[in-house]
């Protein structure tokens, strides 16, 4: 059976009322038809990896199997080729006894062109007897990273599938997946039997969606991000220009981020595995018929929904992997317009991940693994390039590399220089934050560990003599916010790491044993000594209970320069700048964190420059954007000047 380009592209107009295929998905199409194929396509959520097996079903003869992990996803697919003319079915749990039967009749019959199924259906005898009486086309195994035990989603149900297919023996099969690693390609391919050359990696660049990662102080700075991003992206809470996604690590999480939405006027409503089924369903489908514009979940929402005027996704707290976070973020921007990703991540974050893992059955080389990946998550966070060539090269797609994509926040406001200090001093200051989390022996967390290496004496200082060490005051010179940063990344590097439990707390690893005792070199970036956290305007805050058990006390944001005065944010300046932003934004038809981010306009607020030269010296304000947006927002500051 051979089919030439203009005759596919002729049936997907008929069929599908599509114009074209996407270069990808076509040599994907040309992989999957001929006779004894066996591929794997990896491309992005919302890159269109359904059609390669949707398409081939309808000129295929016979029926052509699905196996996906959700009944939702299931449900949508079903609905959407039918209404197309293409008959397809699915078969679940959620059925009626009596409606199983009669769509099981129907499959025996050769009624259906498509069948979609749960991975564990196979388990079933009956069924599979069932299937192995079936003129199979085609088999197509969706999400079929859940097939690998290293995946960030692993589902022991998915070991069972390529025994299964084995069995069957189908003419043709495709797995698909949004999210692989080359480990995790590799995984699948020999579960599969899969040839590694058959791997088509595509689509991964996203080129509409504006990513950007910031480092917050704690809890109520992610609220204030997290309102500011929804009040820039989808405008007015009543009548919202779209719809939003906002994740959060824990269920908890997930009920505060709601009730905070709705109170702040938005149609919001939670979603986590801990609601009844009901509820869950009545969200979902909400949401997906826009009659819900804000969903604030876990990670078990998002996986089906396909909605494409999502405008923003938002996570509270980086995810488990870069995987999951391409995913969930892939979410936003499928119909193509210009759409938004925001990750906001704080000192808090390793300690609620290492209790997340350690809460779970698993243990042991695979608990291992989950918090390397969450470290790739986290370097993430802090890259200095660009954010979708970060991840275009985790992923192993090179080809599509963009060296700059121009419109994520790294690329819009490049990190500068941070410390200053050559490679040499740059290494002494790595070795005595070294020192410091060895001297204090495991005893307290980070907060109490930053305290002790600025000579600050906090009441845990105090109480477990830390002013004692060595190590007291040594790195003084750095702010809290910077000795932070640099902790974590020293976490993130493999030199530090956490003990488990409900508090955990840091000590070194062998690595960093050998790097400071100067056995080894390692190359660290350094942040600038008198970085701070911009905070919510307030003079000081007391910060949420942070990553290791402690609460601590934390000065707002400074300037640079000024170790001991505080950056006091004027919060109505900070809205007028907000709106001027926003008429810039629509001047030139663009969204308005590509005008500037948050952190540029809270710092305009404070600092209150009034000539354009002064104006540069802003983060995220360059020369360029001086001279096209500078007198704008130099007429709001004298405006609205006290």
């Amino acid at each position: 059976m051979t089919f030439s380009e203009a005759s596919l592209t002729q049936a997907l107009q008929e069929t599908f009322g599509l114009p074209s295929f996407r270069p990808w998905q076509q040599e994907a199409v040309q992989a999957v038809l001929p006779e004894s194929s066996r591929s794997l396509v990896v491309a992005p959520t919302g890159g269109g990896k359904s059609l390669t097996y949707q398409f081939p079903a309808t000129q295929l003869t016979g029926t052509t199997l699905v196996i996906s992990p959700l009944i939702a996803l299931m449900e949508d697919q079903v609905r959407a080729l039918t209404e197309r003319g293409i008959p397809a079915t699915f078969l679940a749990s959620s059925l009626s006894a009596d409606d199983r039967r009669t769509r099981e009749s129907g499959l025996r019959q050769g009624r259906y062109k498509l069948v979609y199924i749960a991975p564990e259906r196979l388990a079933n005898a009956y069924f599979f007897e069932v299937l192995q009486g079936l003129k199979l086309s085609l088999i197509a195994v969706d999400e079929a990273h859940c097939i690998s035990q290293w995946g960030h989603d692993f589902r022991p149900e998915y070991l069972k599938v390529g025994e299964a297919i084995a069995q069957l023996n189908p003419p043709r099969l495709l797995a698909c997946t949004a999210t692989a690693t080359p480990q995790v390609r590799g995984e699948i391919c020999e579960r599969l039997s899969i040839p590694e050359e058959a791997c088509i990696l595509r689509g991964f660049a996203r080129p509409n969606l504006h990513l950007e990662a910031e480092r917050i102080a704690g809890g109520k700075d992610g609220e204030k991000r997290l309102l500011a991003a929804l009040a820039d992206t989808l405008g007015n809470p009543r009548a919202p220009a779209g719809a939003a996604i906002v994740y959060a690590a824990t269920r908890k999480g997930v009920e505060k981020a709601a009730d905070m939405l709705q109170r702040a006027g938005f149609s919001a409503a939670a979603y986590h595995a801990g609601l009844p089924a009901d509820v869950r369903t009545d969200v979902s489908e909400r949401f997906a018929s826009g009659n819900l514009a804000i969903v604030a979940a876990t990670n078990a929402f998002g996986m089906g929904i396909d909605r494409s005027d999502i405008r923003l996704v938002v996570h509270l707290q980086p995810p488990g992997s870069i995987e999951a976070y391409y995913q969930e973020v892939g979410r936003a921007g499928r119909d193509g317009e210009p759409a938004r990703g925001v990750l906001l991540a704080s000192a808090a974050d390793f300690g609620l991940r290492k209790r997340l893992l350690d809460r779970g059955e698993a243990a042991g080389p695979w608990n291992a693994h989950q918090w390397r990946l969450f470290l790739d998550c986290m370097r993430y966070v802090d890259a200095g390039s660009c954010r979708h060539d970060f991840i275009l090269r985790y992923f192993g797609d090179e080809q599509e590399v963009l060296g700059g994509c121009g419109h994520c926040d790294v690329c819009l406001s490049p990190p500068q220089a941070e410390s200053g200090l050559s490679p040499e001093d740059a290494l002494t200051v790595v070795r005595q934050a070294l020192s410091g989390v060895a001297r204090v022996q495991g005893r307290a967390g980070l907060g109490t560990v930053c305290d002790m290496l600025r000579g600050q004496g906090s009441a845990r200082v105090t109480r477990f003599g830390f002013e004692r060490l060595s190590t007291f005051g040594l790195l003084s010179a750095y702010s809290d916010s910077a000795l932070h940063t640099l902790l974590q990344r020293l976490i993130v590097a493999g030199l530090v790491d956490l003990s488990s439990g409900e508090y955990p707390v840091p000590h070194l690893t062998e690595r960093g044993i050998a790097v400071m005792r100067g056995q080894l070199t390692f190359t660290v970036r350094l942040p600038p000594k008198t970085l701070r956290f911009a905070t919510s305007g307030r003079k000081t805050r007391k910060a949420s209970p942070g990553a290791y058990g402690e609460s601590t006390s934390r000065p707002a944001a400074q300037t640079p320069g000024a170790e001991s005065e505080t950056l006091e944010v004027d919060e109505a300046l900070y809205e007028a700048l907000r709106a001027t932003r926003r008429t810039l934004a629509q001047a030139a038809g663009t969204a308005a964190f590509v005008i500037c981010h948050d952190r540029t306009l809270r710092e305009l607020a404070a600092v209150r420059p009034q000539t354009l030269d002064a104006l540069q010296d802003i983060h995220g304000i360059g020369p360029a954007k001086a001279e096209k947006y500078g007198a704008a927002f130099l007429s709001t500051l004298t405006a609205e000047a006290p």
